[in-house]
Order: C-alpha cells, then structure tokens, then sequence
C-alpha cells in the first residue's frame, strides 16, 4: 500500500506497526508520553497503548538507556529515544561498555536486542548542545549498527529492520527531515542494512553522503548537470556496516570522489571513507579526493552563522566544480 507521509509519520507508523504486532516492543525516553516526543513522533502513543508501554523516564539518559538494556537482555524489544544526539553522550559509558560488549564478552550468550533512536544535525538553532552530528563517532565502534534514514521509505523500514536485529542498532534522525513528505510502500521489501543506495546514477562524480545532505546532493547535481558535470548521488544509509562494494563500484565509473559530511572534518566517517577508497580504489581515482564538512566549531546559535558552518547545495557545488578543475 502507497501512502503520503512525513518523515515523524513514518517513524511513529514503523513504531505502532511494532508494538500492535509484538507485545515485547515498548518506548522510553524523555517526554515521549504525555508531551508526544521531542519532535512528536510519539504523539497519540501513550493514549493508543498506555503507560506501561510509553514511558516517560526522568531525565537521566545513562539511567533509562540502561533499563533498556536490562529490558533487552530479559527477552524484551525496548525502543529508547534520546532527544538529541548531544545527550547520548551521557549514556555512552552503558552504549559502548555494555550494549555493544556484552555478546562478545559473554561468548555469544547474551544478545541485546535494543533500538536506539536520537536526534542528529543542526539547522534549527537549537544552539551547540543540541546540534551536532555525532553519529560518525558511534560508527567507530563495534558491536553497533549505525543508521542514518534520508527518506520517509527509510525512516520507516529501517525501525522495522532494527527491531528484527537479534544486536543492537543506533537510529539517527536528521532534525530537519521530520517534516519532510514522501511515500511509503509497505508492501516493498527493505533495503537491507549495510546497503547503499543511488539515488541518482552520473558519470562524472561520485557524491557520497546521508541524512539531510542527500538532499542537498540532489540539488546540488541538479545545478551542476546545467554546466554539463553528472554527478552521481549515493545515500549511504549506514555507516556501520559500511556498503563499500557500491562506493568502489561508483569511484570505478566517476574516477572522481567528492564526500558529504556533516560531522567535523578531523577523524570524521568522510575520513574513513577516503582511507577505504585510497586502500581498495587508489588507482581509480583521477583527481585527489574532496569532502565539504561542518566547520570545525561548535555549531553557532545565530542562524548565518549556523548556515555558514553546515555544507550545503552552494558549498557542494563548489567543491565539485573544483575537483572537476583538478582532474
């Protein structure tokens, strides 16, 4: 079945799907009960499926993060919601020390089946505690998946991939994706995690990105097919596992690389991406490989300024033309 949704609809739809199926399936997070969510995607839950199943938790992101895993490790499907992705450094003591150790460090006994979704990016002046994208750094870890959905079709499908996950999957939702409308396809298949996606297919360059930027990417290929120069746009969904098959696959066609970041540049997923390609494309490449990044800065609150710090459709277009000089 087709339907028109946004990008919060989606999540919700993926998470009433969940929990009217599997009684195991529960939210927990900060206001996603009375007050409807962070950015309402929980709205109308807590009147659909009660208190015991949307729990509002105190204000402790270590505390609540670590009942779900207690939850997942005793046979429940819990879906932890940390408002922003700024927060989530507060439980990254029970994220990397216990929900992504425990299977290796019981000899594969104990699996923690646990959904973590969270906020991600800036572009909403909500300040520099509310605004990073911090969803590379989770992406050097092992024992994580990491998901980072672009389109409606992907903010719903990759809640219900992570749920059937036997280990635990972190969710990042771009704050400026929620209002965005698109179609849902229930009746499509999902994408498997750890594939890429091409959204748009060129000859010329190969953009990598996810998130919001994809959007971006789009818009800026779009500008730049005008001057002649076809960009091909690859949305990676995730960022662990990482689909390198496509990247190479891509940089083998486009001989050019031009990457999409939102995170700071210095030890950031753009930098594992180029390591990967120098290591298994190097001599692929016509032109040396180009990334536009947030500035290396908090993100400011003043909105130029908070614009001027994020990539975005002028700066990628930029960036392209000049790796088109270079080759």
């Amino acid at each position: 079945m087709n339907s028109t949704l946004t990008y919060r609809e989606a999540v919700r739809h993926a998470i009433v799907e969940a929990m009217e199926k599997d009684q195991t399936v529960f939210l927990m997070g900060e206001d996603v009960g009375h007050y409807g969510g962070g950015y309402a995607v929980s709205m109308g839950l807590l009147e659909q499926f009660g208190s015991e199943r949307i729990i509002d938790t105190p204000l402790s992101e270590s505390a609540f993060t670590g009942a779900g895993i207690g939850a997942a490790l005793g046979g429940m499907r819990p879906i932890v919601e940390i408002m922003t992705v700024n927060f989530s450094l507060l439980a990254l003591d029970q994220i990397m020390n216990n929900t992504a150790n425990l299977l290796h460090m019981s000899g594969g006994q104990f699996n923690v089946p646990l959904v973590i979704r969270m906020a991600t990016g800036g572009g909403k002046q909500l300040g520099a505690q509310h605004s990073h994208s911090l969803e590379g750094w989770y992406a050097h870890i092992p024992g994580l998946k990491i998901l980072t959905p672009y389109s409606v079709q992907d903010a719903h499908d990759m809640l219900v991939l992570a749920l059937a996950d036997p280990d635990p999957v972190l969710i990042f939702e771009h704050v400026l994706l929620y209002n965005k409308k698109g179609t849902l396809n229930t009746d499509t298949p999902p994408l498997a995690i750890g594939k890429a996606k091409i959204e748009r297919t060129g000859k010329d360059i190969t953009l990598i990105t996810y998130g919001v930027n994809v959007l971006k990417a789009l818009e800026a290929a779009q500008i730049l097919s005008l001057e002649g120069i076809d960009v091909e746009v690859i949305d990676l969904r995730s960022l662990r596992p990482l689909d390198d098959k496509t990247i190479m696959a891509s940089v083998s066609k486009t001989h050019r690389v031009l990457i999409v970041d939102e995170g700071w540049k210095s030890g950031s997923i753009s930098a594992e991406i180029m390591a990967r390609i120098n290591e298994q494309a190097f001599f692929e490449l016509d032109a040396p490989m180009r990334r536009v990044c947030t500035a290396e800065v908090p993100i400011p609150y003043a909105s130029h300024l908070e614009q001027a710090a994020l990539p975005q459709t002028e700066t990628i277009v930029a960036m392209a033309r000049t790796l088109m000089e270079e080759s």
